[in-house]
């Protein structure tokens, strides 16, 4: 199992390398939409900080800052 896995992931490494020899004249067919890119990151951090708040202020997590030292 472990020799199917590790030449499916050399195959898988593999492939891209096909497809280098494009001529440098031909445009890529992958471009980026910087705008859209910027916007969803955005979004992502935006709801990953309003999940940290959440978390914080729900009480699950006890936090004493008050404890002795041993």
């Amino acid at each position: 199992m472990q020799e199917v896995a590790l030449s499916l992931l050399v195959l898988l490494a593999g492939l891209p390398a096909l497809d280098a020899n494009d001529p440098e004249g031909r445009p890529s067919g992958f471009l980026l939409d910087w705008y859209s890119l910027r916007v969803g990151g955005l979004i992502f951090a935006g709801i990953l900080c309003a999940m940290g708040i959440i978390v914080l202020m729900s009480g699950k997590c006890k936090c004493k800052f008050r404890q002795k030292p041993r």
